[in-house]
Order: structure tokens, then C-alpha cells, then sequence
């Protein structure tokens, strides 16, 4: 089976064939060491595939995303009962969830009691909860009943289990493809601005180990004419052992740089809050070109000043700014509204979830995602930072910020597509929107890259037919 990292240098440099892409194997056995072993545990490779779903019949019970596979074969007389009788309690409990959310809206908590323990006593245990409806509602009750118990909205809610942020990023990203797509993108729009230049500097809003930068490191130190001097730059919350976190990957990463011949250095950048960052702790030198990559970051600042932290990434200048989001719409007040989005959005991401085939990482992938249903569920206030938004105000948002978009590129497009082709993953599919590269499950959107460039005076900005802004460079 291919390693993730093998599959992961597609991401920052072209192949023709599969003869080249093997040809990365010089360094995969080093880059799959990449991740501590106390992160994802003993035995636990970087690998990904996936299984391909048999021909079935769905069981369509929320729009299109919650489906209950069926065997191809012909089901007999008592299985179709079962199945029938699962469907009718699976649309049950849809009703119930969205009646009790729209209780707690208006504050009928008795009602929404009431409504949980019907769902969690009841039709629960007369669902398969291992999968599909059955699953993502036991996620969503376990969210209400949480709102409905805490004293106050306003404070952060303890997610749930004890493992830490960044253990479950790394089986999420091991469990899918959605990292994976998102640092590929990143990576091949930041290796095409860097093109020719001598000196680069990459400021990251989200290192986690840093597993985005050894593909991209390794394409550098392959460019024609030689690799370039790197500067890697992480924006950490200010902490008492944020040094001893970085400290193994400022390790690992030099000595990958090192050993292909890529002059690198890191540091850390330490603030009590992102929207504090200034231009000056960066320390950028004239000569260099800077590369700014926000991934599943930029959200967490809606409840704050973000104009003000993408007005100090314009100061800097970048010629590149990377960002990839989740395009879903969780960022309204109405808590109906949210509520029910997030249920669309995330009955799909565990839609595709079960699809993939690495069944070790798929446990807490899962909890990684019921953290963000529990935050956006239940809190309220500064206390809620899950707050995505769709592509199209994000593309708004930019645009009025003084940026314009850049065009992720048709080779980015097609090697996005070959990515999810040699991992087998029927069912996810790559889109392109106005320059901007989607990954979806069976056609829905899930996350989004963009990248984005200061506009300077030649460039002017026009309504697009939905009313939405959007940059336009004059002749």
C-alpha cells in the first residue's frame, strides 16, 4: 500500500506517470517517521485507502447525505421489513432532533428534555448506530443534551474524551482525504510563487507538526537551477511549553532540509491571540518572498477583529496567501439555522468517512469532528470558534480586504483528481469554482482551497451576478 507521503509529494511536484511518482521513495522512508510515534501509537503507518462502494440501493434520509448501504444482493421478504422499519424511525429522528433544537430556540427546555431522552431511550435503540442516521444523531443528541445542561452558552464547552487537539488532527488527517487535498492545494499554489526566488519565507497559522512541509521541502530541493533558502515561520498561542512543542519538528525539518541540500531555519511566533499578531515578529528581510498558509485557521477569527489580521498580512506583502476553509455555513446567529446546516454538513463528512478504508484512525478522526459539532452546538460568544463560513464569503471577505484571487491552476485541478484516483476514492470528487478547488462527497462541496495576492491600483473590483465582489485586473 502507497504512504500517505508518497501520495503527498504529487501534491508539490508534477508527475507523468506512476513510474515517477515511486520514484519519491528515497525519502518516504524517513518522511513516514515525520509524526511522533506517542501521536498516531505504535504500528500506526501514514497510509491511506479506501474501498470502493458496491453498487446499492440508498436509503435516502436526510437529502442526499445520509444513505444506508445495502448489499447488492436481493434482500429477502424479513430484511426488507427491518430495513423499511429503520427508515421510517431514521426519518423519526430527523424530525425529532431539528423539533427539539427549534425548542431550545425558544427556550421550551422541558419540551427539549423531554424530546432527548424520546430520542436517546427510544428510537436510538431501534437504529444501527455503528453508521450512517444512527451515528451522526448519536453525536447531535449528545450536543444538545449538552447545550441544554451547561449553565451558560457563553463558556467553552470540554469536548469530548481527553485526547489532545493535536492527536486527533493527526488521525484525521490520516483517516481521510481532507487534509491531505488541503496541503496539496496549498503547496502546489505556493511552489508556483516561488518560482525563481532566491529566498522564501512561509508564515504558518496552523503548523501541527508540521506534516505540510516535508512534500513541499522536497520540491524545492528538486527545482531546476537548485532549492532556495527557507524560512519557516509558526504562529503559536502563548504558552509555557510551546517551545518544547516545536522543538521536535524544528528538529525533524531541518534535518530533512539538511539532508537534500535546502538551507532552512524555523522559529516561533508566540501571541496571546492571532488578531494581536503585528508585521514586525515575523522579522522579514527585503530580499525574501513571503508565503502566507492558513489551513482551517481563518474561521476561529469571525467572532474577532479579522480585518485587522488580514490587514497585517497585507503589510507584509506576500506574494502568496493560501487558505483553505470548510464551506459549510455554521457562522449564523439563528441556532435553528446553524444547527440544521451542520447537521447536512457533517452527515456527509461521516457519509465519506466510512468509505475510507483505514478503519485504525477512523475512531478518532470521529471524535475530531464531534468536537467541532459540540462547539458549534453548544456555545455561544467568544466560547464558539467553529465558525465556517461557504467559499463565496470567504471570497467576499478578501476582496474587500484589499486581496484578489489567484487562480489555483488547471495542473493543480488535474493532479487533485489523479491524488483521489491512486487512493481509490470513489465518491469524493474535486471541483473548480471561480479559480478555487473544492473536495466533496458525491458532489457536495466540503472544503475549499483559495489563494489570494495584494491588490495594487491596477486591479479594480466588480459585482459578480450574485451581488458578491470579486477582483478583476485592468489592461
Amino acid at each position: 500500500m502507497m504512504s500517505s507521503y508518497e501520495l503527498s509529494c504529487v501534491v508539490s511536484h508534477p508527475v507523468s506517470d506512476m513510474d515517477e511518482l515511486i520514484g519519491y521513495d528515497r525519502v518516504t522512508s524517513w518522511v513516514n517517521t515525520f509524526v511522533p510515534e506517542h501521536i498516531l501509537g505504535p504500528g500506526s503507518g501514514l497510509g491511506l485507502s479506501y474501498v470502493d462502494p458496491v453498487p446499492n440501493e440508498l436509503m435516502k434520509v436526510f437529502g442526499d447525505t445520509w444513505t444506508d448501504q445495502i448489499d447488492g444482493q436481493q434482500l429477502s421478504g424479513e430484511s426488507q421489513l427491518v430495513c423499511d422499519m429503520e427508515e421510517d424511525v431514521g426519518i423519526r429522528l430527523v424530525h425529532a432532533l431539528l423539533t427539539c433544537a427549534d425548542a431550545l430556540q425558544r427556550g421550551e427546555f422541558q419540551l427539549a428534555n423531554s424530546l432527548i431522552g424520546e430520542m436517546s431511550n427510544g428510537m436510538m435503540t431501534r437504529v444501527n448506530t455503528t453508521c450512517g442516521i444512527g451515528k451522526v444523531a448519536g453525536y447531535f443528541i449528545d450536543a444538545l443534551s449538552r447545550r441544554l445542561c451547561q449553565p451558560s452558552l457563553g463558556v467553552s464547552v470540554a469536548g469530548p474524551g481527553s485526547v489532545s487537539n493535536e492527536v486527533l488532527y493527526h488521525h484525521f488527517y490520516e483517516a481521510c482525504p481532507y487534509l491531505k487535498f488541503a496541503h496539496f492545494t496549498a503547496n502546489q499554489a505556493i511552489l508556483e510563487a516561488f518560482e525563481g526566488q532566491a529566498h522564501v519565507h512561509i508564515i504558518d497559522f496552523n503548523l501541527m507538526h508540521g506534516l505540510q512541509w516535508p512534500a513541499l521541502i522536497q520540491a524545492l530541493a528538486l527545482r531546476p537551477g537548485g532549492p532556495p533558502s527557507l524560512r519557516l515561520t509558526a504562529i503559536s498561542p502563548s504558552t509555557s511549553n510551546v517551545h518544547d512543542f516545536f522543538h521536535e519538528t524544528r528538529m525533524r525539518l531541518a534535518q530533512l532540509a539538511r539532508s537534500i541540500n535546502v538551507r532552512f531555519s524555523f522559529r516561533v511566533v508566540t501571541t496571546l491571540r492571532l488578531e494581536d499578531i503585528k508585521p514586525w515578529m515575523f522579522q522579514t528581510s527585503p530580499e525574501e518572498v513571503i508565503a502566507v498558509n492558513s489551513i482551517l485557521q481563518f474561521h476561529r477569527l469571525l467572532n474577532t477583529n479579522i480585518n485587522q489580521v488580514l490587514e497585517s498580512i497585507k503589510s507584509l506583502n506576500p506574494k502568496i496567501v493560501t487558505v483553505v476553509e470548510q464551506d459549510a455555513n455554521h457562522n449564523v446567529p439563528e441556532f435553528l439555522v446553524r444547527f440544521t446546516e451542520a447537521l447536512h454538513y457533517y452527515s456527509a463528512m461521516f457519509d465519506s468517512l466510512e468509505a475510507c478504508q483505514l478503519e485504525a484512525a477512523k475512531p478518532l478522526a470521529e471524535t475530531f469532528m464531534q468536537r467541532e459539532i459540540c462547539n458549534i452546538i453548544c456555545c455561544e460568544g467568544s466560547a464558539r470558534i467553529e465558525r465556517h463560513e461557504p467559499l463565496t464569503k470567504w471570497q467576499a471577505r478578501l476582496i474587500q480586504a484589499g486581496f484578489k484571487a489567484l487562480h489555483m491552476g488547471r495542473n493543480a485541478f488535474k493532479q487533485a483528481n489523479m491524488l483521489l484516483s491512486l487512493c481509490s476514492g470513489e465518491g469524493f470528487s474535486v471541483q473548480e469554482c471561480d479559480g478555487c478547488l473544492t473536495l466533496g462527497w458525491h458532489n457536495r462541496p466540503l472544503i475549499a482551497a483559495s489563494a489570494w495576492q495584494v491588490r495594487t491600483d491596477k486591479d479594480g473590483i466588480s459585482l459578480t451576478n450574485d451581488g458578491s465582489t470579486s477582483s478583476s485586473s485592468s489592461s
